[in-house]
């Protein structure tokens, strides 16, 4: 289901495959929408998520799709996995100044030469496939951290 804004505004040049909308739906909260229907409340409010949420959002998203394929070799295909992001604003300088990343994986089992795989192929694989990290990272330190594998060596970022 392919959608598109409604003719209250004009569509810009620039639209097509990739972009992504906002209207706003009352005082400082909008409706956040993709071509394919989706939509997301943008606000503060209750029900809302807040453009700090979306970017962390963002951020570990792309982490999670980008190292499904290589993570599913090793932890089979129907392994589970949960993301944070972690971090808030600073105030004074109005941006975030650092975002942490976690990774839950199940680790049971292996051994720490494989934990020490996994850690490496996860940070290899975000590094490599996550355009929103290789975008934002110039301008803030993202770090990650696979959770249940601090005896294993955690690959520092380049």
């Amino acid at each position: 289901m392919s959608t598109v804004p409604d003719d209250r505004f004009e569509l810009p040049e620039n639209f097509g495959p990739g972009s992504v909308w906002a209207d706003r739906s009352g005082e400082r909260t909008l409706m956040g929408r993709n071509q394919r229907g989706v939509e997301i409340p943008i606000g503060h409010g209750e029900g809302e998520i807040n453009p700090g949420e979306l970017l962390k959002l963002a951020l570990i998203g792309c982490a999670g799709m980008s190292s499904d394929v290589n993570l599913a070799r090793r932890l089979g295909e129907g392994f589970d996995m949960r993301l944070w992001a972690h971090g808030t604003s600073d105030k004074a300088e109005n941006r975030y100044l650092s975002i942490a990343e976690e990774v839950q994986l199940p680790l049971e089992g292996l051994t720490e030469s494989e934990i020490s795989t996994v850690v490496k192929v996860f940070g290899r694989a975000v590094a490599a496939g996550c355009t929103v990290e290789r975008t934002v990272v110039p301008g803030v330190e993202v770090t990650h951290r696979v959770l249940g594998a601090e005896q294993s060596e955690q690959e520092p970022k380049a």
